[in-house]
């Protein structure tokens, strides 16, 4: 053996791959946030359709403002539905609110909003309005510049999180107290999860309703546009039509 043989040092181990970090385990879609504390308002609340979330609202236990143009009108809408529900006009009602439905007519969206601007910043907004028209054949879809009413929100609401849901339910059943659950889901539609959570959650609040989401709001359009075909089916079987989302 000669001297460089005996100085010479074994070969180094092979070096063993890291293990990747293991993956954190996916969100449960159904494992909503607990919004019994939030303050619900209504624009609009003083119509039918914002009656019926109102009373809905109010019902399971939420605290509800409704808000009208002219405040009488909202405290005296509020009366009526009773269970605590408030009334104030549109600023108060969005200023006092965390979370705020929009159910105004299609007519008055973009003016109500506008005005509305500063108040609703910060504001989780839910816009439940269906641009619709109606002639001697049906209700038919409206085309929106900015692609439906809840894009057209977040477009004049630049500093509130906008999002969508609340589109298919009817007005009559809402505020039918003797109808104890309201069998429908919901399509929640927005661009951030969160947000989306919360509304989700909020409509898990009525028995019987369930939140599901359903895209972000550049989707917005065909699900408003569904209410037109809804429209025609309740018509023609005289019912009060809803939506399923199986398999989830």
């Amino acid at each position: 053996m000669t001297s460089s043989d005996s100085t010479q040092k074994p070969p180094a181990p092979a070096k063993v791959p890291a293990k990747a970090p293991a993956k954190a385990p996916a969100k449960d879609p159904w494992d909503l946030p607990d919004v019994s504390g939030l303050v619900v308002g209504v624009l609009g609340g003083t119509g039918d359709q914002g009656r019926g979330l109102a009373y809905r609202f109010a019902k399971a236990g939420q605290k509800v403002v409704i808000g009208s143009r002219a405040a009488d009108r909202a405290r005296q809408a509020a009366a009526e539905i009773g269970l605590g529900v408030e009334g104030a006009d549109n600023a108060e009602t969005a200023r006092r609110s965390d979370v705020v439905i929009i159910a105004v007519p299609w007519e008055g969206h973009a003016k109500t909003l506008e005005a509305l601007r500063e108040d609703l910043a910060g504001k989780l907004v839910v816009d439940c309005v269906n641009p619709l028209g109606f002639d001697k054949q049906g209700a038919y879809a409206l085309r929106v510049e900015e692609g439906s009413a809840a894009q057209q929100a977040a477009a004049l609401l630049p500093d509130s999180r906008v999002t969508a849901a609340f589109h298919h339910l009817s007005a009559v059943l809402l505020q039918d107290e003797s109808v104890a659950e309201i069998d429908t889901d919901v399509m929640v539609l927005g661009d951030s999860r969160a947000d989306t959570d919360v509304v989700q959650a909020l409509a898990a609040r009525i028995p019987g309703m369930r939140g599901v989401f359903a895209g972000r709001l550049r989707n917005a359009h065909q699900v408003e546009a569904l209410v037109a075909n809804l429209i025609s089916t309740n018509r023609r079987y005289k019912a009060h039509a809803a939506l399923r989302v199986t398999d989830v």
